[in-house]
């Protein structure tokens, strides 16, 4: 879309009152059209101030034909000051909304109809859990590059005209401080480790029953391709002697009474519905693997790398390249980071993915409302004397003692609506979360000083494995798989953060349950919340999943290994994409043909479907069996039989399959599930749904057969009400949105069909709005291409706000090549004031 195009939307939907919806829809804080239109013009005119002045040196920035910067600079802070600056101008309202959301302050901007989020988000109180990690952070030599970058974020809110995004709302951001930088690691970490099953699953056990609970809700999947499978080869770290687990003790099973959780829990349908809008997008994960030199034209390891996480306008990432006589880094970032988490030095190049590890636990406790007269608290031994089931509760039952809540009041600012009061609590174990008469405790990884921005520091400066192993050490959280390989032929898996050890009555137990909080069952020796951990009763980093130098391995969020040394949790994705690309992998390796970018760049380019190969045989039998068809089923059924099992935007049969899943699905789980007032987000897994025998209890009512032929009738006459005549109609880049794209609908990304699936190795989910939000593969010192799912730039009137979009969408990608552009005028040169220092901290 060109700039004459943007400007035209806009004009139409300032004349309409943005988005053809009243004004007053964002908040009061959209005025009328005529002033709101002048300050939008200002917007349409923004450019990169051509010289600015920098406090800590000087500086250059020369964008490349997609926006992506190179900032140069002879020290490390003069680099990390116009970094910020930069980040700034490109991207300063989604800095800014996505600290809001973390804060629990977008009610300020959005009304009432944020409230219930915003009240999660302080509840949770992730600000303060940022603050402690500052705390840690700012005495390590990553703690001057980030104020330097705060103070580049600063002098662009002051010195650049704001995007437009703050002209329609009407505000101005607040100062960026180093604590929000922090915060977007608690950002990061909690999309992808955010995780409630533990609630739901009681829901579920209470609801439908035990059995139930156990059959569509296995612990492991049954299937053959964990990440370290007994194919791979790869040396292992010396382990330590520790004596948190004895040889013969194990981790008792959630399938039996032993090792469960005693107290009795009354978590509710309430609670566990409402914090599961805000746990990590449905299907986030990622993609990775690496290929050793053996296996390559090269000679030298290719690491290919997707995430998927949530697709939005603009991306999630942001692609930078900063060059110093300290570090030459390029790759994505989070906007609000100063440092590349997923890219290439001069040695090397890092990748993660999502383990699925479990790093929250749910606690419940004897509750009490303390007597208004008295401040009795005496000891008692019979917990449930005095016990209170409302959520005006402001005592504990904890160690043997009755304890007050750690308690703060804080005020949620509602844009046109009437301010509210917060009362946060705390227990011994993390914040209380309360909803409708009911109380659970969360204990977070997250929600303590941790180490990962300066391993990611770390990470841009490592020269070898060796650093990048030090490094590994300090990433507390998230929880990731980490992919990694240098020019010297090197190459690493590592299981990274923090995984808690939990014990009842002295024996590790798994953690995918609620525990009695007031019994201190479950409870993680060394975790400090909202202070300095010290992590004594955590798996110890060489017990952790592992493999040097191993010569190929893939990881795409499966079960990382079969059998493994301690419980890592059992939140893995189905198996579809691992097996595909492992297969890939192999008939490539075994034809004894060497990789290259463009081989590579096809497997992430796959569209094979997995679930086809499962469904289709029973499909078209029940299809062939039925008698009461008629021809419009019949020649669906043929199309689908002759087809490739490919989820391609121009393909009939991927639309008819993904309908028919989707109504099969419903028709299997909605009867059951609605009558226990369960919504389709406590569906099971489509490899769950796929292993459901003929004989199943849940075709009693109607034979599978039956069903499969009557959810392709249903899929059908959707497909002709709807007008869709090919996958692309339906699978479209819809849901790539824009934050406030209801009330400024033209912000968003122009609608397009899109090829891949839920379990295609080209991941895309629309009905989630989950992808591939960055792809690249890069040979470690040597070439380098990637690709973003929209363009650099958060601009809504730069050429690089869509310009990636197509390329990304086709499978194509860029250069990204350290080489960079530093010839020719600068776009920006960054001048030292008096106040500058000289030399790096």
């Amino acid at each position: 879309m060109n700039e004459t195009t943007r400007r035209g939307l806009l004009a139409g939907a300032l004349a309409a009152g943005v988005g053809g919806l009243s004004l007053h829809s964002v908040s009061d804080l959209l005025e009328t059209v005529a002033p709101l239109s002048g300050r939008a013009w200002d917007a349409a005119d923004r450019d990169l101030s051509s010289q600015v002045e920098s406090p800590h040196g000087p500086a250059t920035v020369h964008y490349d034909e997609y926006g992506v910067p190179t900032i140069a600079a002879e020290t490390d802070e003069a680099a990390s000051f116009a970094v910020g600056y930069v980040q700034a101008f490109d991207r300063l309202f989604q800095l800014d909304i996505q600290r809001r959301v973390m804060r629990g302050q977008v009610s300020e901007l959005a009304g009432e109809a944020t409230v219930s989020d915003d009240r999660f988000y302080t509840m949770m109180d992730f600000a303060s859990a940022a603050e402690a990690t500052w705390d840690l952070v700012r005495e390590t030599p990553a703690g001057p590059l980030i104020e330097a970058y705060a103070a580049g974020v600063n002098a662009a809110i002051d010195g650049e005209q704001l995007p437009l995004e703050f002209e329609l709302l009407g505000y101005e951001p607040r100062e960026w401080t180093p604590v929000d930088t922090l915060l977007m690691e608690k950002q990061i970490s909690w999309d992808l480790t955010g995780n409630f099953s533990e609630l739901r699953r009681e829901v579920i056990a209470e609801r439908l029953g035990a059995d139930i609970l156990e059959e569509l809700y296995p612990e492991s999947l049954d299937h053959e391709v964990p990440i370290l499978h007994d194919d791979i080869e790869g040396d292992r770290l010396e382990e330590t002697e520790f004596t948190h687990l004895g040889e013969t003790e194990h981790v008792r099973s959630l399938g039996s009474t032993e090792g469960q959780a005693t107290g009795e829990h009354s978590v509710g349908h309430e609670l566990a519905s409402w914090v599961s809008g805000f746990e990590s997008p449905p299907g986030v994960g990622s993609n990775s693997w690496v290929v050793g030199g053996e296996h390559t034209e090269s000679g030298v390891p290719i690491v290919a790398y997707d995430p998927h996480l949530s697709l939005m306008t603009p991306p999630l990432w942001y692609e930078q390249h900063v060059e110093t006589p300290r570090v030459s880094v390029r790759g994505a970032t989070f906007p609000g980071v100063p440092f590349v988490i997923a890219g290439a030095n001069e040695t090397g190049v890092w990748s993660f993915t999502n383990v699925g590890a479990d790093v929250l636990d749910c606690y419940e406790y004897d509750l009490r409302e303390s007597a208004s007269d008295s401040s009795d608290t005496t000891e008692t031994d019979n917990a449930s004397d005095d016990l209170e089931t409302a959520t005006d509760a402001d005592e504990y039952y904890y160690d043997g003692e009755w304890r007050e809540f750690d308690t703060e009041t804080r005020e949620l600012v509602v844009s046109g609506g009437e301010n509210q009061t917060i009362h946060l609590k705390k227990t011994v174990h993390g914040p209380v979360l309360e909803r409708e008469g009911q109380t659970v405790g969360v204990a977070w990884t997250g929600h303590t000083a941790t180490r990962t921005t300066e391993a990611i520091y770390e990470f841009e400066r490592s020269d070898g494995l060796e650093d990048v192993l030090d490094a590994t050490r300090k990433f507390d959280l998230p929880t990731q798989n980490l992919v990694y390989a240098d020019a010297d032929g090197r190459t690493l898996y590592y299981a990274t953060g923090k995984l808690p050890i939990r014990r009842i009555d002295g024996d590790p137990v798994a953690g995918n349950q609620v525990f009695d909080g007031s019994a201190g069952e479950g409870e993680w020796d060394g975790f400090t919340p909202f202070g300095e951990s010290s992590w004594e009763g955590f798996v110890p980093f060489e017990e952790k999943p592992h493999a040097i130098d191993a010569d190929v391995l893939a990881t795409a969020n499966q079960r990382v290994v079969d059998d493994p040394d301690h419980y890592i949790g059992v939140d893995y994705a189905t198996p579809y994409r691992g097996a595909r690309i492992a297969e890939r992998l192999s008939d490539r390796l075994e034809s004894g043909e060497p990789t290259d970018f463009d081989f590579h760049r096809d497997l992430q380019n796959d569209i094979v479907d997995g679930r086809v190969e499962q469904f289709r045989p029973a499909l078209l039998e029940a299809v062939a069996e039925d008698e009461t068809i008629d021809d419009r089923v019949a020649d669906a059924a043929a199309t689908l039989e002759a087809w490739d099992a490919r989820m391609a935007r121009d393909s009939s049969p991927a639309l008819v399959f993904a309908r028919w899943l989707a109504h099969y699905r419903e028709a299997v789980f909605e009867p059951a599930f609605a009558d226990h007032e369960l919504d389709e987000s406590y569906y099971p897994n489509d490899w769950v749904l796929a292993g459901l025998e003929s004989e199943s209890r849940w075709f009693d009512e109607r034979t599978r057969a039956d069903t499969m032929v009557a959810a392709l009738r249903d899929a059908l006459e959707e497909i002709d009400a709807e007008g869709w005549d090919t996958y692309g109609d339906w699978n479209s880049t819809r849901t790539l949105e824009h934050p406030f794209s209801v009330e400024a609908p033209f912000l968003d990304y122009e609608e397009r069909p899109a090829d891949g699936s839920v379990a295609t190795v080209k991941n895309y989910r629309v009905e989630s709005g989950v992808g591939a939000s960055w792809r690249m593969i890069v040979e470690p010192g040597g070439d380098a291409t990637a690709i973003l799912p929209g363009g650099n730039s958060g601009d809504y009137f730069s050429p690089h706000y869509d310009d990636q979009l197509q390329l990304w969408l086709d499978g194509d990608q860029k250069s990204m090549t350290r080489t960079g552009r530093t010839d020719g005028e600068a776009d920006a040169t960054f001048v030292a004031t008096d106040a500058a220092a000289g030399g790096d901290q």
